[in-house]
């Protein structure tokens, strides 16, 4: 799937992957640049955050799949590397998540996070 680097800032799982494919092939508009980023905040400290960007950054990290980027701006990075991006469809909804080694603690529902 993914193309470049054996060592990559964060990985993808084929759901996430698919999920990524299917939002971008139904509108066109969002363009086919990922962002998946850290904020303050949350019940945790830092919480994670995902959206579709038209622009890329100087200060970016682009990682190249077949057919999208997945960006991480220079504030992320370093809370983020290492990480695998899922998404993920249960009874309480369908969400992406991130499986994350450099979290100490996160909260009940997965979407903040300790360093």
């Amino acid at each position: 799937m993914a193309s470049g680097n054996l060592t990559q800032s964060i990985d993808l799982t084929d759901s996430a992957h698919a999920r990524i494919e299917n939002v971008m092939n139904s509108n066109k508009e969002l363009g086919s640049k990922f962002r998946v980023y850290v904020t303050g905040g949350g019940c945790s400290g830092f919480q994670y955050g995902f959206k579709f960007d038209s622009e890329v950054a100087f200060d970016d990290d682009v990682i190249e799949f077949d057919n999208f980027s997945v960006l991480l701006d220079s504030m992320s990075y370093p809370y983020l590397f290492g990480s695998t991006l899922d998404f993920v469809e249960d009874l309480s909804g369908s969400k992406f998540v991130i499986e994350n080694p450099n979290a100490q603690t996160t909260c009940g529902c997965g979407e903040s996070f300790t360093i």
